[in-house]
């Protein structure tokens, strides 16, 4: 069977299912994308996983973040401990979660901290590049191995990294071409001089280098926990996972993938449109639409697990809705 064929199939069954055609909107383009990178009409969303990426930005030097690099670390010992958002959010809907230290300044001693370290944190990007190209793929390498462990059916990537909102604005800005201005959002929560600050530093960050390749505007604005992102997101969309992607950091990452392997994007679903400045046209750029808007800006994968929900209730409608069939229901609604 081609898969023109089966995506003839996964259509039908949906269409055929006990309500109006098109009733019920987008759950139904996720049950087909779900079906569709299953290979299977009657799919499962059981088990998901959020991984979190940490690591600390040189560019933090520069004054562009309301909080200092020591929150990273400060953080990364929240999650472990299990009182921040993302875990409580994880366990509101029945997601395991990890974390990884991608290259925080200060290391963490904890027994559940998985240590990919590249490094005390990345160089200032405003000056030079923040890592060196090998260690981009080096990083990004660790994370297709993470990615890709495991048995679960989706998983979704999170990112803690004082600095990191300003490196997701740069590669973006690389990527699209959509100026600094419009991409340089409040991260953290700057007030309106320290916005103007940040998008000058940024600015100035950008005009330093000519146009680049992804991999190359990864290594020169990229955190080692967003190269990581990247790796693990093509990781696991190569085996066939179901990749929910946060909001404006995830994006970043996931823009890197896309652009390298465009084939990816059927792995892929945006769970949230980000309060963040800048999120809006990168979603634009890539052609798609999140599920939620709930004006979050938090990042740690919180928006990708308020996503899980529905992401399951699309593979339980094609998989356990009775058809006018088998119903016994004659015509159609």
């Amino acid at each position: 069977m081609t898969d023109r064929d089966f995506a003839a199939q996964v259509r039908h069954a949906i269409d055929t299912k006990t309500k109006p055609m098109g009733a019920l909107g987008r759950i139904e383009d996720l049950a087909a994308q779900i079906a569709l990178l299953q290979g299977t009409l009657v799919p499962r969303m059981d088990q998901m996983r959020l991984t979190i990426f940490a690591g600390d930005h040189g560019i933090t030097a520069e004054g562009v973040s309301a909080f200092p690099s020591a929150v990273t670390a400060q953080m990364v010992l929240n999650f472990l401990s299990g009182g921040a958002a993302a875990n409580v959010f994880a366990r509101s809907v029945g997601a395991d979660l990890r974390v990884v230290d991608a290259g925080i300044l200060t290391p963490v001693d904890h027994p559940d901290l998985i240590d990919r370290r590249m490094g005390p944190g990345t160089a200032n990007a405003a000056l030079g590049p923040a890592m060196s190209v090998e260690v981009c793929a080096k990083a990004r390498d660790a994370g297709r191995e993470l990615g890709a462990d495991g048995a679960y059916d989706a998983v979704c990537f999170g990112e803690m990294g004082i600095g990191n909102t300003s490196a997701a604005t740069l590669i973006a800005h690389k990527l699209t071409n959509v100026p600094v201005e419009d991409l340089t959002g409040r991260g953290t929560g700057v007030d309106d001089a320290g916005l103007a600050h940040k998008t000058n530093v940024l600015r100035r960050a950008a005009d330093r280098t000519s146009p680049l390749t992804p991999a190359e505007a990864l290594a020169e604005y990229g955190g080692f926990e967003i190269a990581m992102m990247a790796g693990a997101m093509e990781g696991a969309a190569r085996a066939r996972r179901l990749v929910i992607v946060d909001g404006f950091i995830a994006t970043a990452a996931a823009m890197v993938v896309l652009a390298e392997a465009p084939e990816l994007k059927p792995a892929m679903v945006f769970a949230h449109a980000s309060a963040e400045s800048g999120h809006v046209a990168m979603l634009r750029h890539l052609g798609t639409a999140p599920l939620l808007d709930l004006g979050l800006r938090l990042g740690e994968g919180t928006g990708a697990l308020l996503a899980w929900p529905l992401v399951q209730a699309a593979a339980a409608m094609l998989r356990e809705m009775a058809s006018f069939e088998s119903a016994s229901i004659s015509g159609a609604l």
